[in-house]
C-alpha cells in the first residue's frame, strides 16, 4: 500500500498530545506502507513547531522525519502542473491551495492521501484519518 502524508500527520507522529497520535505513529513507523510526502510539507510543519509550538528545536526531528520518507516512498515536487491541478481543487472544495496540493498529487500519483484535517480534507473526502489509513 502506497500512501501520501500531509504535514499534519507527521506533526501528529511527534506531537503526543494530538489525538491523532498513536495512529500516526503507527503509519511512519509501518514498514508494509510506502509513504511519500510533498515538499511543501517541510515549510508547513516547521513552521508549525516555530509558529504555533514555539519550539524551533522541534524543527530537526520534523526535517528527519521527512527525509525518510524521502527515502522511502519520495518527496514529491510543488511543480506547476501540479499546482494548476491544486488550484482547481482548491477552488471546487473551499479549501486552501495548500491542502489542495497534496489531494492534486495524491490523484496524480494514485496515492491515498492521510491527513489529521478533518475540516478540509476528510470531510471532503480528499483524504483519510491515519487510523483509517489502511481500510479498503
Amino acid at each position: 500500500m502506497s500512501l501520501l502524508l500531509d504535514a499534519s500527520v507527521i506533526l501528529a507522529a511527534l506531537d503526543s498530545d494530538d489525538a491523532h497520535h498513536e495512529a500516526a505513529r503507527a503509519l511512519l513507523e509501518d514498514e508494509g506502507v510506502t509513504l511519500s510526502t510533498l515538499d511543501l510539507a517541510r515549510y508547513e510543519a516547521c513552521n508549525v513547531a516555530v509558529r504555533a509550538w514555539g519550539a524551533p528545536e522541534a524543527a530537526a526531528p520534523i526535517l528527519e522525519a521527512v527525509e525518510r520518507l524521502a527515502g522511502d516512498g519520495g518527496v514529491i515536487a510543488s511543480t506547476q502542473p501540479l499546482l494548476a491541478a491544486a488550484t482547481e481543487l482548491a477552488e471546487r472544495h473551499g479549501i486552501s491551495v495548500y491542502d489542495a496540493a497534496y489531494a492534486a498529487a495524491a490523484e496524480a500519483r494514485g496515492l491515498r492521501l492521510v491527513s489529521c484535517d478533518e475540516r478540509d480534507l476528510v470531510a471532503n473526502g480528499l483524504a483519510r484519518l491515519p487510523a483509517d489509513a489502511r481500510a479498503a
